[in-house]
């Protein structure tokens, strides 16, 4: 591959961050047609189609890879200012990092809170989905399911999230099968897998509150994360249909294989969280 020359790099990048020609040209105080430019040069020193003219804008595999680089080089970037100490007063540190929702409302917020100075940027979405956002270069870092680490990240496991089978004390159980079920989002499999199939009555709530509160107030049974059902299972708002079973759910760390001291930190921070939190084999 050619020399990939650092205007045209970040160029890819505000593209993609903007969503169209028009919107990066704003952002980087340049013509659309000098933006225009810039990809075709890049796409023709790389070979490849590094975009999809939609609207937004879409990357090809090859525009993930240079994308991914753009982050990488900004982050860089970053880091060498901070400690030449060129930073503007005031400007954090910033870190994009995709989690599941139920770590972001059970362990993950209190390892965050360890790590000062740095703003983070949290893009929610499924653990089983969690690595695509890293294949893209959306973000740096990622709690996911997945143990086959993405290019150019390094993986490090965190434990698992244990799970309980509840349901309201007034819902009237018969079997998983024949019971309304709450899942989270299409991407949710758990019950089904707990249940060996759940029944085709599901609703979905892609909240964790809005979840917990649809389980409690009797709309269906589902999948609790522990910390979050002892407290219910105590007052008696929610009984345990399983009680000899419960669903584990391994999670994984995965980030940028980069030198960069505050990813390492809030890596160093969350693994130390997820040591003491999660359920460890």
């Amino acid at each position: 591959m050619t020399d990939l020359p650092a205007d045209h790099v970040r160029t890819l990048l505000a593209v993609v961050d903007a969503g169209t020609f028009d919107a990066a040209a704003a952002a980087l105080h340049v013509t659309p047609s000098a933006v225009s430019q810039r990809i075709k040069s890049l796409e023709q020193r790389t070979g490849r189609v590094l975009l999809m003219r939609t609207k937004p804008v879409q990357l090809t595999e090859s525009g993930q890879v240079i994308v991914r680089f753009a982050r990488q080089l900004a982050q860089l970037e970053r880091d060498a200012r901070a400690e030449l100490g060129m930073t503007t007063a005031g400007e954090p540190t910033r870190l994009s990092i995709a989690v599941n929702a139920d770590s972001l409302a059970t362990w993950f917020l209190p390892a965050l809170s360890a790590v000062p100075g740095v703003c983070f940027e949290l893009h929610r979405e499924d653990e089983g989905h969690t690595t695509q956002l890293l294949r893209e270069g959306v973000v740096m870092a990622a709690v996911t399911s997945t143990p086959d680490p993405v290019q150019g990240c390094s993986v490090r496991s965190l434990g698992s999230l244990r799970y309980l089978a509840c349901a309201s004390p007034s819902l009237a159980f018969t079997t998983f099968a024949d019971t309304p079920v709450i899942v989270f989002d299409r991407y949710d499999q758990l019950q089904d897998r707990f249940a060996g199939g759940a029944s085709a009555f599901r609703h979905h709530m892609p909240s964790s509150t809005a979840y917990l509160d649809a389980v409690v107030t009797g709309m269906g049974w589902g999948l609790i994360p522990v910390s979050h059902a002892v407290p219910h299972l105590a007052a008696g708002t929610l009984v345990n249909l399983a009680p000899s079973r419960h669903m584990d759910v391994p999670l994984f760390w995965q980030q940028w294989k980069l030198d960069s001291p505050a990813l390492a930190a809030a890596a160093t921070a969350i693994l130390e969280a997820a040591a003491t939190t999660l359920v460890q084999k």
